[in-house]
């Protein structure tokens, strides 16, 4: 029973920040880094995809968004991808599109945002994939630094960092976000990164893959094609956070409903093709991470049963019933320790809610955009 609660405990602390100084000590004591080249001359030609679904409202400003970009504009092609624009229920998505200069507007049947990628993908010219979502902004010189990272033939996947804008919401995603981004910084570094994000990334045409879940799925199996999958903070871009951790608690459960198969039997678990330091990134920031659930289940679970055996786990059980009882109080007082208290929470359980989606209805096809976000 103490092997029960201490090896949860210990993993969870790995997980949550042993992890971190592990990596940030590897880098201390002079661990060959990879660092993100400046923009260079070089301007491959480009395709930007952006897949949409009802983004009327913010279509127009995208497309405008990415033919700002400091690129030439006859080295970029902008393909938006309308999921359910062939549908009856479509609405004025493609239309804002071509209006704004997208140069190829694909009107989808509804099939889900990765079909919606995969279409464009096909109808792609440029030398170098990139990929957006409707409602991010990117800065004028972001493609300049993704594309960059491609100078280096090692390279093949690059993501770049993403700022969530929250307007005096309840939802603490950004604390959480920035330490994400400081963890794939330093992944980045010494191995490859262990996942992505939907806002602003790149691939080799060669490498693209039609999977479900770009985010955790290309990096790893970038790294399997022996390349690296590289973080570039100078490739910035911006969007609206969801406003409530209870909307992120469902965010990040339909998310999960993408990334379990993954886990599962998407190749995440066969270690062929991982460098040893590599196997133990996905093991410490992705497997452990999706097993948080059921190590605080174990860990409580063992909390109960060895409350007689002295004051170490009578203080176990008031840090837990402190957290929950803080998570709980977070829904009523807006205060930040209660909510992030709350965050953690919510989303741990998502985690877990994501599993049992899967198992039972298995992957939603449809997706909508977040409310808040747009």
């Amino acid at each position: 029973m103490r092997a029960l609660f201490w090896i949860p405990v210990a993993l969870l602390a790995w997980a949550q920040l042993g992890y971190g100084l592990f990596l940030a000590a590897l880098r201390r004591l002079g661990a060959p880094a990879w660092t993100p080249p400046a923009p260079s001359c070089a301007r491959p030609r480009v395709t930007l995809v952006i897949a949409a679904h009802r983004e009327q409202a913010v279509i127009a400003a995208k497309v405008a968004n990415a033919l700002a970009l400091d690129w030439p504009r006859d080295r970029l092609e902008v393909i938006v991808a309308v999921d359910g624009g062939a549908g009856p229920d479509a609405d004025a998505t493609a239309d804002r599109a071509r209006s704004a200069g997208a140069d190829v507007v694909l009107e989808l049947p509804r099939g889900g945002k990765y079909r919606a990628q995969d279409a464009a993908v096909r109808a792609a010219s440029g030398d170098l994939l990139v990929f957006s979502d409707a409602n991010s902004m990117w800065e004028p010189d972001a493609l300049g630094w993704l594309a960059a990272a491609f100078d280096d033939p090692h390279v093949g996947y690059a993501c770049g960092q993403v700022r969530f804008v929250n307007d005096q919401g309840t939802n603490q995603e950004g604390l959480y976000w920035r330490y994400e981004m400081w963890l794939r910084e330093h992944e980045s570094a010494l191995a490859s990164v262990t996942a992505g994000n939907g806002a602003i990334y790149a691939l080799r045409p060669e490498l693209y893959e039609p999977v479900e879940g770009h985010d955790l799925a290309l990096p790893f199996k970038v790294v399997k094609h022996g390349r690296r999958a590289v973080y570039v903070p100078g490739a910035r871009a911006s969007e609206k956070m969801v406003p409530t951790v209870e909307g992120e608690w469902a965010r990040k459960r339909r998310m999960m409903t993408y990334a379990w198969p993954i886990v599962v039997r998407g190749g995440l678990l066969d270690p062929r093709g991982y460098r040893p330091l590599y196997a133990l990134m996905m093991a410490s920031h992705r497997l452990l991470r999706y097993a948080t659930p059921l190590l605080h289940l174990a860990a409580a679970a063992a909390t109960l049963a060895l409350l007689p055996r002295g004051r170490t786990y009578a203080l176990a059980a008031a840090l837990q019933g402190a957290t929950l009882a803080a998570a709980f109080a977070g829904g009523r007082v807006r205060a930040r320790p209660l909510l992030v208290a709350r965050y953690y929470v919510l989303t741990t359980a998502a985690l877990a809610a994501g599993l049992y989606d899967w198992l039972r209805y298995g992957t939603q096809i449809g997706w909508d955009a977040p409310e808040g976000t747009r």
